[in-house]
C-alpha cells in the first residue's frame, strides 16, 4: 500500500511540475510577443540576405555575423515587447487579447520584469555591437521609438500612435542590412518604407477588430475616434502607397516584380471592397489575416528569387 501511495503521490507531483513548467514558458511566450518577435526576425533575415545580394558577399563569409544580428535583433525586440508590457498594466486588463499577460496576473513581479527588458534589451545591443556599430545603434532607435515614442508617450494621446509604431517596426530589414553592409543601399530604404506603409493598414484592420476594447481602455485608435469609415479610407490610401515600391527592386526579376505587384492590387482591390461591404468587422478581419500573408509571402520572395546567388 505504501508503495501505490507512494507512486500515486510522485505521479501527482510529476503533474504539477510539468503542469508549472507549461504555465512558466506560456506566460514567457505571452511577456516576449512571440509572433511579432518572429514576424520582424523574418525581415531582418531579408534585410540581411539581400545586403549580402547586393554587395556580392557569399553567406559562409559570413555566417558568424548573421548569428549575431538575428540574435541580437531578438534580444533588442524581445527587450522593447518586455517593457512594453511592463508600461500597459494598468490597462492590459481591460482588453481581452492582453488580459492574460503575466503582468496583469502577477505571474511576475513588475520589478523583475523592468529588470528583465533592460537586461535583455542591454544584451541585445551588445551583440550586434560585435556585428557593426551603425546596425547597434538603427536597433536602439527603433527600441527607443517603440518604449519611450511610442508606449509612454504617443500611445495613450495621439491617433498617430500608429504611425510612430510603425517606425520601430520598420527598422528590423535595416539591422540586417546594417549588420553586412553599414552604408546603406536604396534598396534598405524600400524594405524600411514597404515595412512601415505596411503597419498601417495592418494595425488599424486589427483596432476596427478591437474597438470597444481599446475605447474601455482610453487608447485613441484611428476607429475609436473617426469612426470605420475613416480608417476604411486611411487603410486604403495607405496600401495604395505600396504600389510603386516593388519598381524600386526590379534588379531581383521579373518574377518578383510581378507577384508583389499583384499583392498590391489583390489587397488593394480588397480594400476598396471595403466602401460596399457592410460588415465592417468581416472586412477588418480579411484585411487583417490578407496583410499577414502578404508579409510573409514577399519577403519570402525576396530570399527565393536571389538564393541562387550562393
Amino acid at each position: 500500500m505504501d508503495k501505490v501511495e507512494t507512486a500515486t503521490s510522485q505521479f501527482v507531483t510529476k503533474g504539477v511540475t510539468q503542469e508549472k513548467a507549461t504555465s512558466v514558458l506560456a506566460d514567457l511566450k505571452a511577456l516576449i510577443k512571440v509572433g511579432i518577435v518572429n514576424s520582424n526576425l523574418m525581415t531582418t533575415f531579408a534585410g540581411f540576405w539581400l545586403a549580402l545580394h547586393f554587395t556580392n558577399t557569399p553567406f559562409t563569409a559570413m555566417w558568424e555575423v548573421f548569428i549575431l544580428t538575428m540574435m541580437g535583433t531578438a534580444f533588442v525586440i524581445v527587450g522593447g515587447c518586455i517593457l512594453n508590457n511592463w508600461y500597459d498594466v494598468d490597462i492590459d486588463p481591460v482588453m481581452g487579447r492582453t488580459k492574460k499577460r503575466p503582468t496583469v496576473t502577477g505571474s511576475f513581479s513588475l520589478r523583475t520584469v523592468f529588470l528583465m527588458g533592460t537586461v535583455t534589451t542591454a544584451f541585445g545591443l551588445v551583440f550586434l555591437l560585435f556585428t557593426t556599430i551603425q546596425a547597434a545603434i538603427i536597433a536602439f532607435l527603433g527600441w527607443f521609438t517603440y518604449v519611450v515614442l511610442y508606449t509612454m508617450w504617443s500611445k495613450r494621446r495621439y491617433t498617430l500612435n500608429t504611425a510612430i509604431g510603425s517606425l520601430s517596426g520598420a527598422v528590423p530589414p535595416l539591422i540586417g542590412w546594417a549588420a553586412v553592409d553599414a552604408n546603406l543601399h536604396v534598396a534598405a530604404l524600400v524594405l524600411f518604407l514597404i515595412m512601415f506603409i505596411w503597419q498601417t493598414p495592418h494595425f488599424l484592420a486589427l483596432a476596427m477588430k478591437k474597438t470597444k476594447e481599446y475605447k474601455a481602455a482610453g487608447i485613441p485608435m484611428l476607429p475609436v475616434v473617426h469612426g470605420f469609415a475613416f480608417t476604411k479610407r486611411q487603410i486604403v490610401v495607405y496600401i495604395a502607397c505600396l504600389l510603386p515600391l516593388p519598381f524600386f527592386l526590379a534588379s531581383l526579376g521579373t518574377t518578383f516584380l510581378i507577384i508583389a505587384t499583384l499583392l498590391n492590387v489583390g489587397w488593394l482591390v480588397l480594400g476598396i471592397s471595403g466602401f460596399f461591404m457592410k460588415n465592417n468587422l468581416k472586412w477588418a478581419n480579411m484585411i487583417f489575416i490578407y496583410s499577414l500573408n502578404y508579409l510573409t509571402i514577399l519577403f519570402l520572395m525576396m530570399v527565393v528569387v536571389t538564393i541562387n546567388v550562393y
